[in-house]
């Protein structure tokens, strides 16, 4: 008579068993391996919200732009990609990753920020900011100064610059701690211009034109210009000492649309010694904006574009014309 097998082969034969039976297996998957099962069931809630997410964030972004790693590193690990780095010594290795572990925390300046802020004029935050301040801006006058650029990034890369050029430190601190105190600087200006939104009514009385019927509209008229050059228009017609440099959105409700504008100074000494800037010292500056020699003027010219598919629009479209229909006959030819 055959010996009994020990107990502990027969649990396990049991065990087995039971696993056939029930289509059980137990499998030791790698990291890259559930990533790739994940992948592979697209139309899963988890997949579906992430990829919906991720989307999102990607429509905000350029179109070509580096990450910094990939969004599928299984398949990118199966393409070639190889997430390490071989240098030629051990202290230069720790060296660089103590470079990289630091660098992971990056530093954002504040007009990063601000930058960022102006971004996102949808958020809560944004949302109420502007809703205040346009109250604000409803109970002031059109024009009217303001001591520091609503929008700094903005201004600062307009050319607005908040500096002042002395010729002595101790003249310097007390001018510095003065214009701290009063709260503006000398040479450069911003002024907040408000315009009223919609089309351009003809100003006709009784709403009569006289002419051929393909000119008698009066309402539904599109102003040519923009509301920014508009804008500039009135701040440089008021200030006329003052040479408009630039100017930017801040702010609109139902009625007005609301627009800083840069002036600078040509007589300040600070604007006239720094080499940056005193090109707008020259008597052919004199009035830009009326002109369309900023760059809201540029843009409603039409010369924003280049190459061959707006060669019509240089140096103007009615210099263009005028060249194109104009026959120039010599008296010996």
């Amino acid at each position: 008579m055959a010996a009994a097998p020990p107990v502990d082969q027969t649990i396990k034969k049991k065990h087995k068993q039971r696993r056939r039976i029930c289509g059980l297996r137990t499998y030791i998957l790698g990291a890259y391996t559930y990533v790739s099962e994940l992948w592979r069931k697209k139309q899963s809630d988890v997949m579906r919200f992430l990829l919906r997410v991720r989307c999102w964030e990607y429509r905000q972004l350029p179109s070509i732009v580096r990450v910094n790693h990939p969004t599928r590193p299984d398949k990118a690990r199966r393409l070639g990609y190889k997430a390490k780095q071989v240098f030629s010594s051990w202290w230069i290795s720790y060296l660089l990753l103590y470079i990289c572990i630091h660098r992971a925390f990056v530093e954002v300046g504040a007009y990063t920020y601000v930058s960022e802020l102006w971004r996102k004029k949808q958020s809560d935050v944004m949302r109420f900011l502007l809703r205040v301040r346009c109250w604000e801006y409803r109970q002031l006058p059109s024009i009217v100064r303001v001591n520091h650029p609503t929008r700094p990034d903005k201004a600062r890369r307009l050319g607005y610059k908040a500096k002042q050029v002395f010729s002595s430190w101790w003249i310097g601190y007390l001018l510095l701690y003065i214009c701290i105190h009063r709260a503006f600087v000398e040479g450069y200006v911003v002024y907040r211009v408000r315009v009223r939104r919609g089309g351009r009514k003809r100003p006709v009385p009784k709403g009569i034109v006289y002419g051929k019927p393909t000119n008698q509209g009066v309402t539904q008229l599109k102003f040519q210009r923009s509301k920014r050059s508009v804008a500039e228009e009135r701040a440089g017609r008021k200030l006329g000492g003052l040479k408009v440099l630039n100017s930017y959105w801040i702010n609109e409700d139902s009625t007005y649309k609301y627009f800083e504008v840069i002036l600078v100074d040509p007589a300040h000494n600070a604007i006239r010694n720094d080499p940056r800037i005193n090109w707008i010292c020259n008597p052919v500056h004199k009035h830009r904006e009326l002109r369309g020699l900023t760059s809201a003027g540029k843009k409603y010219r039409g010369l924003r574009g280049k190459g061959h598919l707006n060669h019509k629009a240089r140096p103007s479209r009615r210099a263009t014309w005028k060249r194109n229909n104009t026959l120039s006959l010599r008296r010996y030819r």
